[in-house]
C-alpha cells in the first residue's frame, strides 16, 4: 500500500473519530462527558459548555474533511498538526484539574500525538511528489 492511501486512511479515520465523538457531546453530553477524563462535572445548565466541546470537534474535523475531498493534501498535513493542539489542549486540561491520568494520556495525548504524525508524513509525502514533478521540468530547463 502506497504512503498516500495509508495517510488518506489514518486522515479519513482522524475525520470519523473527531466527528463521532463531537456529534455525541452535541447530542448526549450527560453520558459522553464522563469519558473526557475530569474528575467532575457541572451541573445543572453547566452541560451547556459540553456541548461546545462537541461543536469544536465537529468543526475541526468539518475543516479536515473538506481539505482531504477538496485535495489539498499539504494543507491538511499541516491542518492536522494544528488541530493536534486541541487535543494537546485537553489533555492539559485533564491533567491540570487532576482528572484521570489513564485518560489524559491514554486518549487526549495519543490522538493527538498520532495527528501530528499523521500531519508530517502527509507533508512529507507531498514534498516527495512537488520534488518529483518539479525534477522533469528541471530537465526540459536544462535541455534548452
Amino acid at each position: 500500500m502506497s504512503l498516500k492511501k495509508i495517510n488518506t486512511v489514518l486522515a479519513a479515520a482522524f475525520i470519523l473519530f473527531i466527528l463521532w465523538f463531537g456529534t455525541e457531546y452535541i447530542l448526549s453530553p450527560e453520558t459522553t462527558a464522563p469519558g473526557y477524563g475530569l474528575p467532575g462535572w457541572p451541573s445543572g445548565d453547566g452541560d451547556g459548555f459540553l456541548v461546545v466541546k462537541g461543536i469544536r470537534d465537529v468543526v475541526l474535523a468539518l475543516v479536515l474533511g473538506v481539505l482531504l475531498v477538496t485535495g489539498h493534501r499539504r494543507a491538511l498535513g499541516w491542518a492536522l498538526m494544528v488541530e493536534a493542539l486541541a487535543a494537546y489542549g485537553d489533555m492539559t486540561n485533564v491533567l491540570a484539574h487532576h482528572g484521570s491520568v489513564a485518560i489524559a494520556l491514554g486518549v487526549h495525548c495519543l490522538t493527538a500525538t498520532l495527528m501530528v504524525v499523521n500531519g508530517l508524513l502527509i507533508i512529507r509525502e507531498t514534498s516527495r511528489a512537488a520534488a518529483a514533478a518539479e525534477a522533469p521540468a528541471r530537465v526540459r530547463v536544462l535541455a534548452r
